[in-house]
């Protein structure tokens, strides 16, 4: 019984934190992320896919803090490819999403 009071007490106060579970890279802080209305001048390098942990012991977790998360998670992984830009491609499910990823600095057309 005190496991788990502590456990759910753990959870409460793990969900109820105003700290962020994920961290932007130097490289991701340069990535914007954009509308698909907003990249039509700009190069796609493809897509990326990335999730998270959208529940703790079973209480989901604020679907902003999760959406805020994942772009976080997406401009770091864009930076790796040498994208600059990305845009969501689909919804939040199940704790994953998809961005494109966009070179926009630089482009000529």
């Amino acid at each position: 019984m005190k496991k788990t009071i502590s456990l759910c007490t753990l959870a409460g106060i793990l969900l109820s934190s105003g700290c962020a579970w994920v961290k932007t890279t130097p490289e991701g802080e340069k990535v914007r992320v954009l509308d698909a209305s907003e990249v039509a001048t700009c190069k796609e390098l493809g897509n990326t896919t990335v999730s998270l942990v959208d529940k703790i012991a079973g209480i989901d977790r604020s679907r902003q803090k999760v959406e805020d998360e994942l772009r976080i998670l997406a401009r770091n992984s864009a930076a790796k490819i040498g994208g600059d830009t990305v845009v969501p491609i689909s919804e939040v499910s199940d704790g994953q999403q998809r961005f494109a990823v966009y070179r926009c600095i630089g482009v000529s057309r």
